[in-house]
């Protein structure tokens, strides 16, 4: 949360830049997930890929202290009187920028499957109340993220305003040390499920894609009875649902002596794929959505750095003697829809920026505007419901739309969405900066943002946000068409005069 403060403190980066960086680091933490949880599901197991994620993590970490510790990996702060700034060096940034890398690798193997390893532990098909217990799981999971967060911004930020960058990057390093030894100490009791290495997944996605396409002039059989499709070996016997039947194409066997090996295998899996194949595409079609409605939610949890410069230049005391640091305000996020963020920011911004020039800090952008930062409180609060009520509502709703198989991708879905949520909020920046400076005008964005014009920025984000609510309305009338008549469940009721075999492997 505070990353923006070193970023502009000793590599001399315009609050725009640092934001841009953040959002892109962010992309590529969150984008990674998707490569995590493939590789977890097919090759490495989950256990493997927390363990690994987890290390990477602790030497990013590491490398990230170390640009703390040693003065030749950053620049000397900018002179606040007479401004002036030492350049940083390519190798001061590839220090930086390696630490990233470290730390985004083990990202993009921990988010997606530390999650899904948990309920790992729990999965018991034998009890009545699994379903139950998983769901109540899932919400305990992000609470207890959720409070781990909140010792982040607040006793960690804590520690970095107050003892500074060395003494702050070292703490959370060590515990990323302990976090990385006690699950270790831990590995004998897990129950470690194996990596699925009969196939790849994204192959088999494409290979059902191409098939339906090739066979699309394929006449559909005019019942959905087993005998026209190809199952995978050892599968429980369900025909393709009745959503998207187009794909169903996919697995129709036209001929078994052309498209069938002895074994029962295709003989061409780019012309004949398995029921699973479809209906895991189907899975992910069907998801992608929902899936699309999380981006403007996070947009505008992405451009927090802003709001982190409104409140470093507000009265953040509590009490006489204590000041709360700017980025623990973020606090309010983690433990309370943004609704209210559409107009209560911009206006707050508005009153906040006409204050600053009425005193004279207009040209001053490290002055203190007399005007409390607890202002902002509501809005931190409000988009912390936006996140937990959006974040758990849809990792359930992947984890129960996708197959077993996908597991880990049903997780991964929400990661990759918070990132291609920070390149849109990246790219959003950094367009909006130019274009409001062209012209040689002050940027909305300028890091004196009593210049600058983020309450317009805000205000662009509002309508966004509202152009994003009326498309998820459309989303939610596209699921309920889907459920009607068209579920699965029901699909196996209507066709349960169909005898239900497997086709002779022979």
């Amino acid at each position: 949360m505070n990353m923006i403060i070193y970023l502009m403190t000793y590599y001399n980066m315009s609050a725009a830049t640092g934001t841009s960086i953040l959002g892109l680091w962010g992309a590529i933490s969150n984008g990674l997930a998707l490569f995590g949880a493939i590789t977890a599901d097919f090759y490495l197991g989950r256990y493997r890929a927390v363990a690994y994620g987890s290390i990477s993590t602790l030497i990013g970490m590491i490398i990230l202290w170390l640009t703390a510790m040693i003065p030749q990996l950053k620049s000397s702060p900018c002179s606040q009187i007479q401004h002036v700034c030492n350049g940083v060096t390519a190798l001061q940034l590839a220090v930086l920028f390696s630490s990233f890398v470290f730390m985004s690798i083990g990202a993009g193997f921990v988010r997606p499957c530390s999650i899904i390893f948990g309920a790992d532990q729990l999965e018991n098909k034998k009890n009545p109340n699994n379903q139950r217990i998983l769901e109540s799981y899932f919400n305990w999971y992000y609470a207890s993220s959720g409070i781990s967060t909140i010792l982040a911004v607040t006793v960690i930020v804590y520690i970095q305003d107050l003892y500074g960058w060395k003494v702050g990057f070292g703490v959370p390093a060590i515990l990323m040390f302990l976090s990385v030894l006690m699950f270790q100490i831990g590995s004998p009791l897990y129950i470690k499920v194996k990596a699925k290495t009969t196939e790849n997944l994204v192959i088999g996605l494409f290979q059902a894609a191409v098939a339906a396409f090739r066979k699309r002039n394929t006449r559909r059989p005019m019942s959905d009875c087993d005998e026209f499709y190809r199952w995978p070996l050892e599968s429980d016997v369900l025909p393709p649902s009745k959503d998207f039947r187009c794909l169903n194409r996919a697995c129709i066997i036209e001929d078994p002596q052309r498209d069938l090996n002895p074994d029962g295998s295709a003989s061409n899996p780019w012309n004949l794929c398995s029921v699973e194949q479809v209906e895991s595409l189907k899975a992910l079609i069907k998801a992608l959505p929902m899936w699309s409605t999380c981006f403007m939610i996070f947009v505008d949890m992405n451009v927090f750095s802003f709001s982190l410069l409104q409140t470093k230049t507000m009265d953040r005391h509590i009490f006489p003697h204590f000041e709360v640091p700017a980025a623990s305000f973020s606090v309010f996020m983690i433990a309370a829809l943004t609704i209210w963020i559409a107009f209560y920011d911009p206006i707050t911004e508005s009153i906040k920026r006409q204050r600053a020039i009425e005193e004279g800090h207009e040209d001053d952008p490290y002055a203190l505007v007399n005007m409390s930062a607890m202002w902002f409180v509501p809005q931190y609060a409000l988009l912390g419901v936006a996140e937990a009520t959006h974040g758990v509502g849809q990792v359930e709703f992947f984890y129960a739309l996708f197959p077993k198989s996908m597991s880990s991708i049903a997780s991964a879905m929400y990661t990759v969405g918070t990132a291609v949520s920070s390149l849109i909020g990246s790219i959003l920046v950094s367009g909006v900066d130019w274009l409001s400076s062209t012209g040689g005008k002050t940027s909305w964005l300028s890091g004196n943002i009593n210049r600058g014009h983020i309450d317009y920025f805000f205000w662009l984000l509002s309508f966004l946000s509202f152009i994003n609510f009326l498309y998820f309305l459309v989303v939610c009338r596209f699921y309920e068409s889907l459920n009607d008549g068209s579920s699965r469940l029901s699909h196996v009721a209507e066709d349960k005069e169909c005898d239900y075999r497997l086709l002779h492997e022979s």
